[in-house]
């Protein structure tokens, strides 16, 4: 403890003995706690030791809301980053996705003589399929909610595994795209033409536009295929 307060709560004092907005403070303490891993009877406790302290009375219903508040969605958002699963749509998050590609390129370059052959085994026998679906490009054209979103990009999803049925990992890409990362082989091109077919007549059935699906090649690094799907995801 630092002033007699919980560690994370000398902002909520100060908020508290000088007017300002308490409940902002407890926002701001919820995330940071949960950043720390603190639990949440470690959270409330600390916030019951801080209101006693400076009032002598336990803390009002919406002050401990802001703060349970702030720490679940902080910890959720954890949660989900670590999961392989995205929530909403059932594909691989894009942080298993980065984990997959990572755990190629390592395992290519201690299987090799030295890492520039490692990396030019990985790059030379996988690439990335990125498929784009036409809603969130223009948000005139389909303005479903997030849900709809979500589901259609599960449904784009439960498609890609049909034409992609090996060991191939089909992950969601922020709003409207999704990759697969497969082996590169002769009969790639023909699997994605495949995707395209049923893509576009899963489109048509729901009167949108076409989807659009490339092969992407991945980079000559790690580093760069991180880079690779965070640029991916945000296009």
């Amino acid at each position: 403890m630092r002033s007699g307060l919980p560690h994370r709560f000398e902002a909520v004092g100060e908020a508290l003995t000088s007017g300002s907005d308490v409940l902002l403070a407890c926002s701001v303490a919820g995330q940071d706690l949960a950043r720390d891993g603190a639990s949440v009877e470690e959270t409330l406790e600390g916030l019951r030791g801080t209101w006693r302290r400076l009032t002598g009375a336990d803390p009002a219903y919406d002050v401990v809301a802001a703060l349970l508040t702030a720490w679940s969605e902080t910890t959720l958002g954890y949660l989900h980053q670590l999961s392989c699963e995205d929530p909403m749509t059932g594909l691989s998050s894009q942080a298993h996705l980065r984990s997959r590609l990572s755990e190629l390129y390592r395992l290519a370059a201690s299987d090799a003589q030295d890492e520039v052959d490692g990396t030019a085994r990985v790059v030379g026998a996988h690439a990335l399929v990125v498929c784009a679906l036409p809603f969130g490009d223009d948000p005139s054209e389909e303005p479903g909610d997030h849900f709809t979103r979500a589901m259609r990009l599960a449904r784009a999803g439960e498609l890609a595994r049909t034409a992609f049925v090996r060991d191939e990992t089909v992950a969601r890409l922020g709003m409207h795209r999704f990759a697969i990362l497969t082996r590169r082989d002769d009969r790639l091109g023909r699997r994605v033409r495949v995707l395209r077919t049923l893509l576009d007549g899963a489109q048509a059935e729901s009167g949108g536009a076409a989807v659009r699906a490339w092969i992407e090649g991945l980079p000559a690094t790690d580093a760069g295929a991180g880079m690779l799907l965070d640029e991916l995801a945000r296009g």
